[in-house]
C-alpha cells in the first residue's frame, strides 16, 4: 500500500473519490474489491489501470472523480494516535526551517507521524531523519502512517523508542525539530545536537510554553534571538464577481519558534527595541 506515486492507478495505490460537492473518500485499491456508500459501489477493478482525473459513475449513476491524496488529505485522513502538526503549520516548517535535500534532521515527538512524513519527502534520498518517541502507541502509529505513504519504511528514517533528552549527541544534525510538551527542558540536548548555524525549531500549542520556551533560550545565551509566529489559513469563496473569504479559517493550531545554534564563545546580539512606556510612566504623567 502507497500514497505517493504517479501514472495509472495499480493495486495497492490509496485513491480519493471527490462527489459534485466536494466530499471525499479514500481507500486502498484492490483486486477484486468494492468501494460503498449509501450512492451506490464502484468496482476497485474498474479503477486499476486508469489515470487521475478520470470521472467514474457509481452502481447508481452518481459521479465521482478519481485521484490520488495529496500530502495534506493524507495527513488529515490517517489515523492518529496523537494530535498531528496541521499541514499548515508543517509546510511552514520545512520551509522555515529550510529543510534541504541531504539534511540531517533530529524529530523529537514523531506523535503521528505526519510531519515526519513532510521532513522525509525535503530531505530527499541523502538526507537522514531521526525521529524519538518515548511512547508505545505513537510510535507504531507513526511507523504505520510512514509506511502507508511511501509503499515501505525508508532507508533514510531511523525512529528510536526513547526520550530524546536521555540521548547523547555531537553536532551531528542541521536542524532540530522539536513536537514535545516542555521543550525547555530538551534546549542542552538540540545544542549539542546542532552543528554551528544550525536551526532548532519548537512547535507549543500555549503562549505559556511559547513564553518559557523563549526565556529559557535567551537565558542560555548560546542560541541566536528566537523568532515566533503562528500560521492562520483563511479559504475564499469565488464565484463570478462574488469574491469574499469563507466564513470559517483555520485559525490558531500552535507557535512555531526558531533560533539558530552559535558558534561555540559567541553571544547573541540582542535586537534593540524602541523602549514603551511603563505603567510608572503612566502614572508619573497622570
Amino acid at each position: 500500500m502507497q500514497v505517493i506515486g504517479s501514472g495509472p492507478f495499480k493495486e495497492g495505490d490509496r485513491v480519493q473519490l471527490t462527489d459534485s460537492k466536494g466530499k471525499m473518500y479514500s481507500f486502498y485499491l484492490s483486486k477484486g474489491g468494492q468501494w460503498h456508500s449509501h450512492k451506490g459501489w464502484i468496482n476497485h477493478d474498474s479503477i486499476i489501470g486508469v489515470s487521475e482525473g478520470t470521472t467514474l459513475l457509481s452502481s447508481s449513476e452518481t459521479q465521482y472523480q478519481v485521484m490520488r491524496p495529496l500530502l495534506n488529505d493524507y495527513l488529515l485522513s490517517m489515523p492518529r494516535g496523537a494530535t498531528i502538526i496541521y499541514p499548515k503549520d508543517s509546510a511552514v516548517i520545512v520551509g522555515y526551517a529550510d529543510i534541504f535535500p541531504g539534511a540531517k534532521v533530529l524529530e523529537a515527538g514523531a506523535g503521528s507521524g505526519g510531519l515526519s512524513i513532510s521532513l522525509l519527502r525535503a530531505i530527499g534520498p541523502n538526507g537522514q531523519l531521526t525521529s524519538y518517541e518515548a511512547r508505545d502507541e505513537f510510535l507504531e502509529n507513526a511507523k504505520g502512517n510512514v509506511k502507508n505513504y511511501f509503499g515501505d519504511l525508508p532507508t533514510t528514517w531511523k525512529l528510536i523508542h526513547g526520550r530524546v533528552e536521555e540521548a547523547s549527541f555531537n553536532g551531528e544534525f542541521d536542524r532540530v525539530i522539536f513536537d514535545m510538551l516542555a521543550p525547555w527542558d530538551c534546549l542542552e540536548s538540540a545544542f549539542q545536537a546542532l552543528v554551528p548555524g544550525g536551526v532548532l525549531c519548537c512547535y507549543v500549542a500555549t503562549t505559556t510554553q511559547l513564553s518559557k520556551t523563549a526565556e529559557a533560550i535567551k537565558a542560555r545565551g548560546d542560541f541566536s534571538e528566537p523568532e515566533s509566529f503562528e500560521t492562520l489559513l483563511r479559504s475564499w469563496h469565488h464565484e463570478g464577481l462574488a469574491v469574499r473569504p469563507m466564513h470559517s479559517m483555520n485559525a490558531h493550531t500552535g507557535f512555531l519558534l526558531f533560533t539558530r545554534k552559535l558558534a561555540e564563545g559567541n553571544a547573541p546580539i540582542r535586537r534593540k527595541r524602541r523602549p514603551s512606556k511603563s505603567a510608572n510612566d503612566l502614572v508619573d504623567e497622570a
